[in-house]
């Protein structure tokens, strides 16, 4: 699974202030992705990217962008748009990188009692601190902050926007599920998952309740929701989408009928949810044959539209479409690998194999280190499945054939691998009762040692 205030200034959180005076002389104000560490109460022991563009208003705007599962802030900002916009729209970009290892590793907190409770600490803490960081150290507005990811980040979208409705303006969830869905950790693996089973039904009310109830009390606006699934997506399952839909639409007391459809893409199906002032405070976008690989091109600029960070002034309002100099596709772009370079002599390549089976189906989530000394530009991992095992989605390569003798390929963003460096791939699969992991691995033709 591509799977997380303002705060009070006592005495603790005056240390943390004291500490980032010192980060505050040296600004990473150029346009790159740049590490801050001491960026105040950290209980989910998360990192912390943060990209800041070359020209932005006084008070820019702030989106919070989260991977999913096993990735990294790092990779997900490799990985999307959302930094590429912000050089055009001039918001900063945060990118936590979570450590939580329940399920697939590194993914976010939206299982545990702490993270389901406003303050109650673990990563929802994290990342509310991270945004006061930003705020005090770059004049974040604190009327525009946004929180947007996928999969285990499109969960914790859901999160943050139960949690802390006045934090956050807006949200993008993709391939998400609704807040509350995990009973605990042992709910979090797919296949044991109640919550991602595949039978998951709860009443409108029922959800919209349980945001009510993380933030008891709260009488004040609501962030608006924007929802993205693809009907394919066997790994967090389409009809999760609904759910979503219910819990946001009945915490606005929107009819669960949509108020408009249309489709702005070909393969997207739009829902809209507006309230009495014709406002929309929900979306939902169903794309016809995608499975667990969102946000593809384009859609990040839908969602960049829809915090209203598009228009002159940061208007709040929705906005219409995205602008028309960056139009999405369809579909997910083609990868076109760079040309692969075999590893330099030896093993040069190390894999761990982390699998998580079930009855009838399993996850794998493989990564790949370069150890030789030399950089692997454009990569191709080939191993050969156990009997009865057939890929049905993966994420962060290209997977042909099925079954059998697989070779893997890297995708546009990770294709280069520096001396020690690794990245992460996975796949999930339906298996007739073998579940072992494949024996052997090679990249680019040398075998690879595997931990």
């Amino acid at each position: 699974m591509r799977f997380k205030r303002k705060l009070l200034l006592g005495p603790v959180a005056l240390l943390a202030f004291a500490g980032l005076t010192l980060v505050a002389l040296r600004p990473a104000y150029a346009a790159s992705l740049a590490e801050v560490t001491n960026f105040g109460a950290n209980p989910g022991g998360m990192r912390m990217h943060v990209y800041v563009p070359d020209a932005r208003p006084a008070h820019p705007a702030i989106v919070v962008a989260m991977h999913g599962c096993g990735g990294s802030g790092p990779g997900f900002y490799s990985g999307s748009e959302f930094a590429s916009l912000a050089d055009r729209y001039g918001y900063i970009v945060i990118y936590p990188s979570a450590t939580q290892q329940a399920g697939f590793g590194n993914c976010f907190d939206t299982w545990s009692d702490a993270a389901k409770r406003r303050g109650g600490g673990s990563d929802p803490v994290s990342i509310v601190s991270m945004v006061t960081y930003v705020e005090q150290q770059y004049g974040g507005d604190p009327n525009r902050v946004f929180a947007t990811g996928s999969s285990s980040g499109g969960m914790m979208t859901n999160e943050m926007l139960a949690l802390y409705p006045d934090v956050f303006k807006a949200g993008a969830a993709f391939m998400g599920v609704p807040f509350n869905c995990f009973a605990g950790a042992s709910d979090y693996p797919p296949g044991t998952s109640k919550c991602t089973g595949g039978s998951m039904d709860r009443t409108p009310q029922q959800w919209g309740d349980a945001v009510r109830q993380a933030y008891s009390g709260y009488a004040g606006p609501r962030p608006r929701m924007q929802l993205w699934h693809g009907t394919s997506d066997t790994l967090v399952p389409y009809s999760l989408l609904q759910e979503e839909i219910e819990q946001w639409t009945n915490v606005f007391g929107l009819s669960q009928t949509p108020t408009s459809t249309d489709t702005p893409q070909s393969g997207w199906n739009r829902r809209r949810y507006a309230d009495s002032s014709s406002t929309v405070q929900v979306e939902a976008y169903s794309i016809q044959g995608a499975g667990h690989s969102l946000p593809s091109a384009g859609m990040a600029a839908y969602a960049v539209a829809f915090f209203g960070l598009t228009t002159t002034g940061g208007s709040s309002g929705p906005p219409s479409s995205p602008p028309v100099s960056s139009p999405p596709v369809s579909s997910p772009p083609a990868s076109s690998p760079p040309a692969s370079s075999p590893p330099p002599g030896g093993a040069a390549c190390r894999v761990t194999d982390a699998i998580n089976a079930w009855n009838t189906g399993l996850t794998s989530n493989i990564t790949i280190t370069n150890t030789g000394s030399a950089a692997v530009n454009g990569w191709a991992l080939t191993f050969t499945l156990p009997g009865g095992q057939t890929i049905t989605s993966g994420w962060n390569a290209q997977y042909s054939p099925a079954s059998g003798a697989v070779t893997a390929r890297n995708m546009s963003y990770n294709g280069t691998l520096a001396p020690g460096a690794s990245t992460t791939i996975g796949f999930q699969a339906t298996h007739t009762g073998n579940t072992a992991r494949p024996a052997a691995f090679a990249l680019n033709g040398a075998a690879c040692t595997i931990a």
